[in-house]
């Protein structure tokens, strides 16, 4: 990954950590507290000065009680959470269409299964 793709990410996690923890009302000691860690470590990880590792990223976002996928995602733009909505969206119509053909070929053995006993009937 590029220096300046690298640097964007982490700058986007601590920002949304930042609004997370503005959301609350928590102070930087606050967290800090609660991680184990001094303030200006905190700090650090909120401007994007330290790379944060994924076992850091999984506390934070339990202090939050979110998921480390949503603590990532809060910096989504509008476009990417709408295609991130209609690729969820085009999953389901996906397994509803699977579905559709599944009950199809029942209905089909089921009627070709009556017209059968109705010929042995006759």
């Amino acid at each position: 990954m590029s220096a300046l793709i690298n640097n964007k990410a982490v700058n986007s996690v601590g920002n949304n950590i930042r609004t997370l923890r503005h959301q609350r009302g928590w102070s930087q000691e606050d967290v800090a507290s609660r991680l184990g860690i001094s303030i200006p470590a905190f700090s650090k990880i909120e401007t994007g000065i330290t790379d944060v590792n994924l076992s850091r990223l999984e506390q934070i976002a339990n202090i939050y009680e979110i998921s480390v996928v949503q603590l990532l995602g809060l910096g989504l733009t509008e476009t990417e959470k709408q295609y991130s909505s209609m690729s969820a969206a085009q999953k389901k119509l996906t397994d509803r269409e699977a579905e559709i053909a599944d009950l199809q070929r029942k209905v089909i053995e089921l009627y070709e299964e009556l017209h059968n006993r109705k010929s042995v009937a006759v």
